[in-house]
């Protein structure tokens, strides 16, 4: 009796701990192979829908953008229908690494972390981390942000350049960062007054100013640091990979790259 209670026991200490085991982990769908993609017609590229101008809605509610003329163009050429799946920015590996989208492709930052996630094609576009502040703010250098009230994009690599100056972070007001959903949301509060300065990507924060008004803010010379996007794609998709990185160059060297970019940004800044 004795023997077969242990033996129960036993058993099921062991069914818990693979329950939990496996529960730690992120589930990860098998690649998918470019034949397949080819073969079903389309592919489907996860985006932040405000991150203009890489990838946002219009007034007309249409996604545009950089990066979705980018995308279009190049499965275009690879004979495939693109469609564009707005999510949480925040669970975007997630969100591939379950077969939910299959690339991330937003003005996604190469970074050693997202690397251990995902594989990255080589880089396209150079960005870096500024700050922003509205115009007339006594902030004119990154220790100005010593007691004041910085935001950020929660899961974005503004979040991952700020958090390497921990010491800088521990003085923020409260010793944290402010998180938001989205940069529209932390532009808005900086414009309401309720912060003192945003983080963000530079590419993004200057098409913004542009749009809402140069005088209203500054940049800061400083900054947070250089950084390259890429597209990310699941491990496993090496063919897909392969493809794109070609593609990219095609584009490139034939100059389709080089108007896109003078499209969206008044000139070319493709890497």
């Amino acid at each position: 009796m004795k023997k077969n209670n242990l033996l129960f026991i036993l058993t099921l200490f062991i069914s818990i701990t693979f329950i939990i085991s496996a529960c730690g982990k992120e589930e990860i769908v098998n690649g998918i192979g470019l034949d397949e993609i080819v073969e079903q017609g389309y592919v489907t590229i996860g985006l932040d829908d405000t991150f203009a101008p890489m990838g946002f809605r219009n007034e007309q509610g249409e996604i545009v953008g950089f990066d979705v003329d980018l995308a279009k163009e190049a499965f275009k050429r690879i004979g495939v229908e693109v469609r564009f799946q707005p999510i949480d920015w925040s669970m975007k590996e997630a969100e591939l690494n379950s077969g939910n989208i299959d690339l991330i492709w937003n003005g996604y930052t190469i970074t050693m972390e997202r690397e251990e996630k995902v594989a990255f094609t080589k880089p396209y576009l150079e960005n870096k981390q500024v700050i922003i502040t509205l115009s007339d703010s006594n902030i004119v250098k990154k220790e100005d942000l010593i007691g004041k009230k910085v935001a950020v994009q929660s899961g974005s690599s503004s979040l991952d350049a700020v958090n390497k100056e921990q010491e800088l972070v521990k003085q923020f007001k409260n010793g944290e960062l402010i998180l938001f959903e989205t940069n529209n949301e932390a532009f808005m509060d900086l414009e309401a007054g309720r912060t003192d300065a945003v983080v963000a990507d530079e590419i993004l924060a200057r098409y913004y100013i542009q749009k809402r008004g140069v005088k209203k803010y500054k940049i800061l010379e400083e900054d947070f640091g250089k950084e390259n996007y890429g597209i990310g794609l699941r491990k496993p998709d090496t063919e897909l990979l392969e493809k794109l990185d070609q593609t990219l160059v095609e584009l490139k060297n034939d100059g389709s790259a080089k108007l896109i970019s003078e499209k969206w940004f008044g000139k070319n800044i493709i890497k």
